[in-house]
């Protein structure tokens, strides 16, 4: 397999794994919970896992999306390191996201659309450039991104529109 060949089958896996992405985010946003989905894929592509945010239902603000899934995809493994792993998130991992990013080794965030209020994969701050920590994951951004980006404005836009907080 050529070289661009090799880039076109990432870009298609890319853009697969982020629609599964995508309906996880939707499924959130369904159950009123802030639509961020999140999937991880081992180096082939097979999903290990996949959540939403669940912070209301479950109370507790420590339950986005790519927490949930981190989670997951360590027990289906049964190891709590994710080496050769992906994380494909629908808007850019938080601080916390990308501190439990860089605790499990994922290889590799993939995510939609930038986030400049919280975002730690480059928009805020750069987890994956910082040099003292001892980890840094390779950072992909922008897949889907348009996609990402209406499923969140569209969330809050209709929120604002029934008058909720």
């Amino acid at each position: 397999m050529n070289t661009s060949d090799a880039q076109k089958e990432n870009a298609e896996r890319h853009c697969r794994l982020m629609d599964a992405a995508l309906e996880q985010a939707r499924k959130a946003g369904v159950a009123g919970e802030v639509p961020v989905g999140a999937v991880i894929a081992d180096e082939e592509g097979k999903i290990l896992s996949s959540a939403c945010n669940q912070c209301i239902r479950l109370s507790d603000p420590t339950a986005h999306a790519e927490i949930l899934a981190i989670r997951k995809a360590a027990a289906s493994i049964e190891n709590y390191r994710l080496l050769n792993s992906t994380l494909y998130v629908t808007i850019e991992p938080c601080l916390m996201c990308m501190g439990a990013v860089v605790h499990a080794r994922l290889a590799c965030v993939v995510f939609g659309a930038r986030d400049h209020g919280w975002g730690a994969a480059g928009s805020l701050y750069d987890f994956a450039a910082d040099r003292r920590l001892n980890h840094r994951p390779e950072v992909i951004s922008g897949v889907r991104e348009n996609e990402c980006r209406a499923v969140i404005v569209d969330f809050f836009a209709e929120r604002r529109l029934k008058g909720s907080p």
